[in-house]
């Protein structure tokens, strides 16, 4: 089927939440994807954070296959060795604690709202100004954007805005906090990293309010930053992080993993998923861990993350440039960045996308290879300077 056709039958038969760009995705490997026409592109997205090992990774694609053949679905009703395993893999490779699985970010977010609550009946909620954490109505009442909540209001009670600011978070945070609640660099707000020293001060503020210090790790998490979870290189240990996007390889997953101060938190029946953890997305996230979980691919990440900061900084047009590892973000003087996204596509035959007027986000497979880096430099220079040319 043609774009223009799924376009009109997207318009007729699915709701219209989305802004989608104008591609048909019909097949992918590694860093590249293809069209109905067999043209091929430079996928420097992977699914917003998602493929983060490439398109069909074979260690992935092998683990759905095997399992598919044996178990599908059994439901949390019973034990399936799987998500068992994968609990204890998560759990092993960050705080200690225990793990609650859901099958997005946002259901890992709400079940963070639930953990902390649930230790501390009645508290607060604190997250910072700039923030995103979801769009499910405990998630979106901790993302305090305007445009987004305005529609749906009014938003659940007992949520508070900070400023990424060591003062602003001694005025939010007190006795009746539950928990804050921090992206360590907020992704679809612009790349921006939350300074280590503000996420000191969050751990002790909260140390001397009782309250859970719990990291956003959905897309920072996996590798993506440099280390397997972006905390282990800010010297501050949250009370838990939560966890999505890569971590089931390309299937739906998310996670909410504890310390010891909220392993024991939520009780039988407090909270619960049809499908969380079922075995086939279980078994690609012990595949997609495994993988990912390597010294030398999280420290390629790093090298990598570098050449590619320092060669778009040079670019024309480039007026700032922020992440760490391959989660990167830079501004671009003439502005418009959705434009310049969306002409590339066609132009290039590069996958970005913007998250604001000015930001371009690029989160590239974490194997990436040289060449494809060396591709991805020239292939972004050019949709930059053909931006200059027509604004």
């Amino acid at each position: 089927m043609k774009l223009t056709e799924l376009q009109s039958l997207d318009d007729e038969n699915v709701v219209g939440t989305y802004a989608r760009l104008p591609l048909q995705v019909v097949r992918g490997a590694g860093s590249w994807v293809w069209d109905e026409d067999d043209n091929q592109y430079l996928d420097l997205l992977c699914g917003i954070s998602v493929t983060s090992l490439g398109h069909c990774h074979p260690q992935v694609v092998d683990a759905i296959r095997d399992q598919a053949r044996t178990l599908i679905h059994a439901s949390n009703l019973f034990y399936t060795e799987a998500g068992i395993r994968l609990a204890q893999r998560l759990s092993a490779s960050s705080l200690g604690g225990k793990v609650v699985f859901g099958n997005s970010g946002a259901e890992a977010i709400e079940a963070a709202i639930k953990c902390a609550r649930r230790a501390k009946p009645g508290g607060g909620i604190v997250t910072l100004e700039n923030a995103f954490h979801g769009r499910t109505y405990g998630a979106l009442s901790a993302t305090h954007q305007e445009a987004k909540q305005a529609p749906f209001a009014p938003m659940i009670p007992g949520f508070k805005a900070a400023a990424a600011t060591i003062d602003s978070l001694e005025q939010a945070v007190g006795a009746d906090t539950a928990a804050l609640i921090i992206e360590p660099i907020q992704g679809e707000g612009g790349v921006h990293p939350v300074p280590n020293e503000v996420l000191q001060a969050a751990r002790e503020i909260c140390d001397r309010h009782d309250a859970a210090l719990i990291f956003d790790e959905i897309q920072t998490g996996m590798g993506r930053t440099g280390t397997l979870w972006a905390y282990q290189a800010t010297g501050v240990t949250p009370d838990a992080i939560t966890t999505a996007k890569a971590l089931g390889g390309g299937l739906p997953i998310g996670g909410l993993i504890t310390g010891e101060k909220l392993s024991d938190s939520l009780q039988r029946g407090d909270h619960g998923s049809t499908f969380a953890a079922g075995p086939v997305v279980a078994q690609a996230a012990l595949a997609a861990l495994a993988v990912t979980d390597d010294e030398y691919l999280l420290g390629r990440v790093n090298m990598v993350g570098e050449r590619l900061r320092d060669a778009i900084s040079s670019l024309p047009g480039v007026s700032e440039v922020r992440g760490r590892g391959l989660m990167i973000g830079f501004d671009i003087e003439t502005g418009d960045a959705p434009g310049m996204v969306n002409a590339a596509i066609s132009q290039q035959r590069v996958l970005m996308n913007a998250t604001g007027p000015e930001t371009v986000r690029l989160l590239p497979p974490l194997t990436i290879d040289d060449d494809e880096v060396a591709e991805a430099i020239t292939r972004v220079a050019s949709a930059l300077a053909d931006h200059a040319a027509h604004s």
